[in-house]
C-alpha cells in the first residue's frame, strides 16, 4: 500500500517540512556521498546511532561489517549526538525517498495544525522516542541505525489524531494488478502500524541480527505522536482544518 494523496488541504505554506527536507537530501548529497561506497559506509558508521554504544554493552572497537571489505568500529562513549545526526542519515536513494515522501504527505498538515517552531521540535522528539525504542528493543546491537523514518512514525500518528476521516487514495498493488483506491486515514495508518508490529516480533522471536527495518523504532515514533500530538496541537487550527479544508465523501462504507 502506497499513499500518494491525501484530501487535507493545508492552510499555510510548510516551510519546516521543506527545510526538513532540504536538509536531508543535502545531507544524503553532501554527507554520504549520494549512497557512494565509502561515503555512505562511513557516515552510516561514524553518525548512525548503535544501540550497544549508547547503552555502553559493546567494548570499543566492537566490528560489524558493512560489505565491501570494510568493517565499523564502535567508539568509546556513548556518542550521544548520534541520536540527533542519525535522524537525518539513509542507507539508499528508496530509503531516502521513501520517507521524503511520507513526511511530505503527512507532515504538511501536521505542522499546519501547529506553530512551525512546535512541529520543529515535535518531529524531533517524535525521532528521539523512536531511537530509544529500538535500543530498548535491541540494547546491545552493533547495527547502525539511521534513517528520518521513526520521526516521520511520530507524524503520521499524529496524523491518525487529528485528521482521522482524511481521505488518503493509496495504490495497492496485488500481483500483476495495480489498484489506487482511496481509505479514510485511519484505516491506511492502524493497518501499516499492525506490519510494524508484526514486523517487530517477527525479528523478536527470530533473534534476527542482521540490518533491516528498525521495526521498533517505527512502533516507538508512532506511540510518541500519538501522546504528544495533543500537547503541540494549536486546537483553531485543527478546527479551521475540519471545517475549511475537507470534507472527504463517503469512501466505500468507511
Amino acid at each position: 500500500m502506497f499513499p500518494y494523496h491525501d484530501e487535507n488541504e493545508t492552510q499555510r505554506t510548510p516551510y519546516v517540512t521543506v527545510a526538513i527536507i532540504v536538509v536531508t537530501v543535502a545531507v544524503w548529497l553532501f554527507v554520504q556521498g549520494a549512497g557512494m561506497g565509502l561515503a555512505l559506509a562511513r557516515s552510516v558508521c561514524e553518525l548512525g546511532l548503535i544501540p550497544g554504544e549508547l547503552t555502553m554493552a559493546l567494548a570499543p572497537g566492537t566490528p560489524f561489517p558493512m560489505g565491501d571489505s570494510l568493517v565499523c568500529l564502535t567508539d568509546p562513549g556513548r556518542q550521544l549526538s548520534n541520536l540527533l545526526f542519525s535522524m537525518f542519515l539513509h542507507g539508499s536513494w528508496m530509503h531516502l525517498l521513501g520517507n521524503m515522501w511520507f513526511l511530505w504527505l503527512f507532515g504538511n498538515n501536521i505542522e499546519d495544525s501547529m506553530t512551525r517552531p512546535r512541529f520543529l521540535a515535535f518531529y524531533l522528539l517524535s525521532g528521539l522516542g523512536a531511537a530509544f525504542a529500538q535500543v530498548i528493543a535491541n540494547p546491545a546491537s552493533e547495527i547502525p541505525m539511521v534513517g528520518a523514518s521513526g520521526a516521520i512514525s511520530g507524524v503520521m500518528g499524529a496524523y491518525l489524531v487529528l485528521f482521522p476521516r482524511a481521505r488518503v487514495y493509496t495504490i495497492v498493488v496485488l500481483g500483476f494488478f495495480i489498484q489506487s483506491i482511496a481509505l479514510p486515514a485511519w484505516g491506511m495508518l492502524i493497518y501499516w502500524m499492525f506490519l510494524q508490529v508484526v514486523g517487530g516480533l517477527s525479528s523478536v522471536v527470530s533473534e534476527q541480527g542482521g540490518g533491516g527495518v528498525a521495526f521498533w523504532a517505527h512502533i516507538g515514533g508512532f506511540a510518541v505522536g500519538i501522546v504528544f500530538v495533543k500537547v503541540f496541537e494549536r486546537s483553531d487550527r485543527v478546527r479551521a482544518h475540519v471545517r475549511q479544508a475537507w470534507r472527504p465523501r463517503d469512501a466505500g462504507g468507511w
